[in-house]
């Protein structure tokens, strides 16, 4: 076979395997990525996938001008680490009690295994009528644990805003 056979093939199938390690951590759901350009550093494990990015996931989606997807032993068991970079980067999430949860930034780094957002850069966060601006946000999803802080060469402060949810109308736009 010729080296450039096997290599397209070796390029094929680490593409292929990266969706499906994407989101372990979730139920058997289909990954689908979308993006104008795709390809593998195969020696580093890291996909990279540009031009309006869009990874779609049961109820997670991000859109991204770029994402890299790594793939290491250290990054623990489900071994991912996302990084989206946009103008800006998505992050979104439906979550248990219906509500969405949205992250925008001009970086978003997912940590799989630890369930870890963070979003640098304009970043903004909003869920359930709540809604957090800062440079930095992190984001613990399984402690359910907010960190916000403003860079320190800049006169910003965080902002939070919290709306007044109408527990009937906030159940119609759910339904809908």
């Amino acid at each position: 076979m010729s080296n450039k056979l096997s290599a397209t093939l070796l390029f094929t199938c680490a593409i292929g395997l990266l969706p499906h390690s994407v989101f372990a951590n979730s139920n058997q759901e289909q990954v689908i990525i979308s993006s104008g350009k795709q390809q593998a550093q195969l020696q580093t494990n890291i996909g990279v996938f540009e031009e309006n990015v869009e990874i779609i996931h049961g109820q997670r989606k991000i859109f991204a001008d770029r994402l890299e997807v790594h793939r290491r032993e250290e990054l623990g068991e489900n071994k991912q680490l996302l990084v989206a970079t946009g103008s800006p980067a998505i992050f979104q999430e439906r979550q248990t009690d219906g509500s969405l949860l949205k992250a925008s930034a001009n970086e978003v780094r997912y940590d799989v295994a630890n369930r870890l957002l963070t979003i640098k850069g304009n970043a903004e966060i909003s869920q359930a009528g709540q809604k957090i601006s800062a440079q930095e946000i992190l984001y613990d999803m399984e402690k359910q644990l907010i960190s916000a802080q403003k860079a320190n060469d800049e006169g910003k402060r965080v902002r939070t805003v919290l709306l007044p949810v109408d527990k009937k109308q906030d159940g119609n736009k759910e339904q809908q």
